[in-house]
């Protein structure tokens, strides 16, 4: 090919399709399962308090009915990529709205404490299901020259999803009058911060009959005809779809599909590289963060916040999730990923520091004193600002960035899987640490946070401006 048809066929690819109004909605539809992976993640936060005192329940039984959905989660995740190889990403998509719909109306309305874990595994499966399928698809179905930013999407959707579910929560228990068992409705409060979520998970099924197949799936079955013109209408009239689709085969026969024996190697087990990956994904969850979404509400009142603004206070931390979010967007691609997660792990520890200083105080008639008070709040927000700005962006970006073409895919699962292991592990154990010792509970999330800097100082390579052929 000449240098001259080569500059043509970049300026093809890099021109705005002709509807990029259109390509925008796509990715926005998919991204929808993020939305609903973030609320179903975080809207429990409103119910717990209200479960403990239904089903007269202590902290360890408690904690495994909130962290039962992360066993969902694992299982949608590792099987989500096979089911859509073989019956497409939008039936997986359908499939996943209809576990979100059959997990909203079932945790509303449990007959028993094992009917209502049953719902939240169900949940978690397809949120397993959309933390996989919502970022494959966008990739597969984004012109080349927006793919990175259109993929953002998903991230931002999530943490959007997050602060919805406070929102929402916090307006139910207004309604309510401050009681979580409130009735509203004909049920409890809390029931219906759950059955809330049937509305988002309805328009997600019905908005993936409005996008289109993915091109790399239609070519994969045979489709080609069906795959030029997904291709055609997504990036626009300048592109050869003859030559697209031709491309995506050639790219599809090179493709090595990598397995669990090719991570093996080295006298620990794994490649190093593959533990690097671990140990991102272990120290993403170890700093505590979904504390903060899954049990905030239920922290705030253990020191004296009443109900209502503690719920307000959950919505206001996922607003500083969402602008920390932003600023990792922005900058993951001008500053890198180590330095961004170097800084992450300062302000973390800073954060988590003061935290468990002001808990150590003694309660006063059954509150924090208001210096300490106002601490911990304060402390609160920037320890999610900073993990938002930096490890919440960054460990996914490179997750996707840091392993060889051979063993992406496999490697990917397993650090994914550790990631789900870990987020049960702080999930499971928060209540009973917390009703042990609230302060040293925080002291070990900073250890980690600290642990961290040295981690990725030694171990993790940056991957900015590399390509991912480069990886080695």
């Amino acid at each position: 090919m000449t240098s001259t048809a080569q500059s043509s066929k970049a300026g093809a690819r890099d021109a705005p399709p002709d509807h990029l109004s259109h390509v925008i909605f796509i990715a926005a539809a998919a991204a929808m399962g993020g939305f609903l992976f973030g609320y179903d993640s975080a809207v429990i936060n409103g119910a717990v308090e209200a479960i403990r005192d239904r089903y007269d329940i202590g902290s360890t039984a408690l904690a495994q009915v909130i962290a039962v959905a992360l066993i969902g989660c694992a299982v949608g995740a590792a099987t989500a990529g096979r089911i859509a190889d073989r019956i497409g990403r939008i039936r997986c998509m359908q499939i996943a709205a209809v576990l979100f719909i059959a997990s909203a109306v079932g945790s509303a309305l449990p007959f028993a404490l094992y009917d209502l874990a049953f719902w939240r595994v169900v949940g978690g499966f397809a949120i397993g299901m959309a933390s996989v399928i919502g970022p494959a698809y966008i990739a597969e179905v984004a012109p080349p020259a927006y793919r990175g930013r259109l993929g953002s999407f998903q991230q931002a959707a999530i943490v959007i999803g997050i602060a919805i579910s406070q929102l929402v929560n916090w307006g139910i228990l207004n309604a309510a009058e401050g009681d979580q068992r409130g009735e509203l409705l004909g049920l409890e409060a809390w029931q219906i911060m759950l059955g809330v979520m049937v509305v988002p998970a309805v328009l997600y099924g019905l908005l993936t009959f409005a996008i289109p197949e993915s091109p790399r799936f239609l070519i994969s079955v045979g489709r080609n005809e069906r795959a030029r013109e997904v291709l055609t209408e997504v990036e626009g009239e300048g592109v050869d779809p003859d030559a697209r689709v031709a491309e995506i085969e050639s790219a599809m026969n090179r493709e090595h599909d990598s397995t669990f024996r090719d991570l093996l190697g080295g006298s620990f087990l794994f490649k190093p590289i593959v533990w690097v990956g671990i140990g991102l994904s272990v120290f993403q969850q170890f700093v505590g963060i979904n504390v903060a979404f899954y049990y905030s509400a239920t922290l705030w009142q253990s020191v004296g916040v009443d109900p209502t603004a503690s719920f307000f206070y959950s919505f206001t931390t996922s607003i500083i999730n969402i602008v920390g979010t932003v600023i990792a967007m922005i900058f993951v691609d001008r500053i890198g990923r180590k330095p961004l997660a170097l800084i992450g792990s300062v302000g973390m520890v800073l954060g988590l520091a003061l935290e468990a200083w002001a808990f150590s105080f003694d309660l006063v008639d059954g509150r924090l004193p208001a210096t300490q008070g106002w601490v911990a709040l304060i402390a609160a927000h920037v320890f999610v600002l900073f993990f938002a700005l930096s490890w919440g962006v960054v460990v996914w970006v490179m997750l996707g960035e840091m392993f060889p073409n051979r063993l992406r895919a496999a490697a990917l699962g397993v650090a994914a899987s550790a990631q789900w292991i870990a987020n049960w592990a702080i999930t499971a154990s928060f209540p009973s640490l917390a009703e042990w010792n609230l302060s040293l509970t925080y002291v070990i999330y900073t250890v980690f946070a600290a642990l961290s800097i040295p981690f990725v100082l030694k171990f993790v390579k940056e991957t900015k401006g590399k390509a991912l052929e480069e990886m080695g």
